[in-house]
């Protein structure tokens, strides 16, 4: 019977693969000329963008395709038809990117005024369970949860009226780093360094690819020698250094990530989009490269499931494998995947890839599709969900799950490795209920992660998670199939051991039909059957025992045959 109580589990499917490619190098060996005209290219056509961006935030839900035309005419005249255009489609994507964060605002802030509101409805000190929180520990803490709750309704409906009136807040650079600008001691930042960076955050060197141009790509140009030379504005055109008011750079630029495929679609002149961008912290200059691809296509679910796969659990420091079989059965031994997300933002990133790196190329060496969850924690990181569970807190929010699963599909498409996104519900409760125990022996304890990653390839597979007992087939030919660990919902007892049911185990004979012959008693006790009588007999007689006994026996005899042979009656 249904537990109505759990949610319905959602169908896997397999994952779609990346629409697009970005490779990124260095520019090297740059001369002071070279930085010279990328600083006033960026800075003037940053100014540009910002101006642009201010336009298209004032204009909100009331834009439209002759507002867009006229902002680009005014960009083209102070630097090029190219150059607006590139301008012009960034600010698009920042402003739509810049609503769907406050669109994602909104509903965490709805998940917080309804969790606050609960919770207070309920008596102090009530416990809760695993769908919801319960009461306050306190009345100390219910006053001051309501006090949030007033603040959380408030920015609630200030956020629900900006996005009503399309009206976003958008700061080119960043917001954390124009907060920088005010603690600069805790950022370890000098006026300079953070002026430096500021200004290196909001210049502007990119331009959109175009199809059937030299090299791809009209505005910055790269040849397949490695040459990079740009398009100047019209302000600063007196700095070109090459015909047609270009400006070409003195290095060479080398990629040696996807360098082939860059070189196919540079000599066939299709589309690829450049970016120039200076680190400020490290004092480079780098050129990104990107350029879209087609759809790749998907396989068949049931076509990912032929022989079985490797599923994965995700956890805040390592990745848990398991091999399992066609029919979800566990093979060999789990694998780990450690990562260690402390640090920099790179240095995370780098440890992320090289543990996805490890995962994929074993299963690349088995031919093996991989099954992952499809994991959303939007509506769990808040602090009103779990309360003073600040650490429970700190490591669901620094889980890479978007990060980690859109690189594990990019990489995965390179290497023609399908992967299946399952539901997450309940693959951690019921993989240490049905998996864990059962796999744990004397020499090797299964944890709580591997037992959730057999859970999930079983679903993957279109399997129950549950280790059911599967009734015996009728004969053990091999038309019944192959003997599944699973049960029908009405067969009794399925959650139980198979009890021994007594009989011959033959083909020929039922396990009911009555025995036409008994087996031997064991010689020792030890092996005996427990159901048998044992009869102790007497024991045996000394020849001095059993010459008394026969003249017992004699005289006993004696006193009843005379009578007979006298004839007395």
């Amino acid at each position: 019977m249904r537990d109505e109580s759990l949610r319905t589990i959602a169908a896997s499917f397999v994952a779609v693969g990346p629409s697009g490619v970005a490779i990124r190098t260095r520019l090297k060996h740059l001369s002071a000329a070279d930085e010279e005209v990328l600083r006033l290219v960026g800075a003037h056509l940053g100014s540009l963008a910002s101006k642009d961006l201010k336009r298209r935030c004032a204009d909100g839900l009331e834009h439209s395709a002759e507002r867009w035309a006229e902002r680009k005419r005014a960009l083209t005249k102070e630097s090029s038809s190219r150059w607006a255009g590139s301008i012009t489609k960034a600010t698009h994507d920042q402003w739509a990117l810049a609503r769907r964060a406050q669109l994602a605002h909104i509903q965490s802030l709805q998940v917080g005024v309804r969790t606050i509101a609960h919770r207070l409805s309920l008596p102090i000190g009530e416990k809760g369970n695993r769908r919801a929180s319960g009461g306050y520990r306190s009345a100390r803490e219910w006053f001051a949860k309501s006090r949030r709750l007033q603040v959380l309704e408030d920015r609630l409906s200030a956020e629900q009226a900006d996005h009503a009136a399309g009206r976003v807040r958008v700061v080119r650079g960043g917001k954390r780093l124009a907060r920088n600008r005010h603690h600069l001691k805790a950022a370890q930042l000098t006026q300079a360094q953070w002026r430096q960076r500021w200004e290196a955050s909001r210049w502007f060197v990119q331009a959109d690819g175009e199809s059937g141009k030299r090299f791809g790509n009209e505005t910055i140009r790269v040849t397949p020698e490695g040459e990079v030379s740009l398009k100047l504005p019209v302000p600063l055109a007196h700095l070109a250094n090459a015909p047609h008011g270009r400006y070409a750079l003195t290095c060479a630029a080398v990629f040696h990530h996807r360098s082939d495929e860059w070189a196919d679609r540079v000599t066939t002149n299709r589309a690829v989009a450049y970016r120039i961008h200076y680190d400020a912290g490290r004092c480079r200059w780098y050129l990104t490269a990107s350029w879209t691809i087609p759809p790749v296509k998907t396989v068949p679910l049931s076509h990912a499931r032929t022989g079985g796969l490797i599923s994965v659990d995700t956890n805040a420091d390592h990745l848990a494998a398991w091999r399992l079989d066609e029919h979800g059965n566990p093979c060999g031994r789990p694998r780990r995947f450690v990562y260690d997300l402390s640090g920099t933002a790179n240095h995370s990133d780098a440890q992320v890839r090289h543990a996805l790196i490890r995962l994929l190329h074993w299963a690349q060496r088995h031919g093996l599709s991989i099954a992952i969850e499809d994991l959303d924690f939007s509506t769990d990181k808040t602090r009103e969900k779990h309360g003073r569970q600040k650490r429970f807190r700190q490591v669901i929010s620094g889980m890479p799950v978007s990060k980690l699963r859109a690189r594990l599909v990019s990489m995965a498409a390179a290497l023609g490795i399908t992967i299946i996104a399952v539901d997450p519900a309940y693959t951690s409760r019921w993989g240490a209920q049905h998996w864990q125990k059962p796999l744990s022996g004397k020499n090797r304890k299964t944890s709580r992660h591997d037992a959730a990653s057999i859970a999930i390839g079983r679903r993957a597979l279109g399997h129950r998670i549950r280790r059911r007992t599967a009734p015996p087939p009728h004969d053990q030919s091999v038309r019944v199939g192959h003997r599944t660990a699973q049960a029908g919902h009405g067969t009794p007892g399925r959650e139980e051991t198979r009890p021994r049911i007594p009989g011959p185990r033959t083909r020929s004979v039922s396990p009911d039909a009555a025995r036409t012959r008994e087996t031997s008693a064991s010689t020792t006790v030890r092996d005996a059957p427990v159901d048998q009588d044992w009869v102790q007999d007497s024991p045996l007689l000394t020849d001095q025992e059993r010459s008394r006994e026969w003249s017992t026996r004699t005289t006993s005899c004696s006193m009843i045959w005379p009578s007979s042979r006298s004839g007395v009656t």
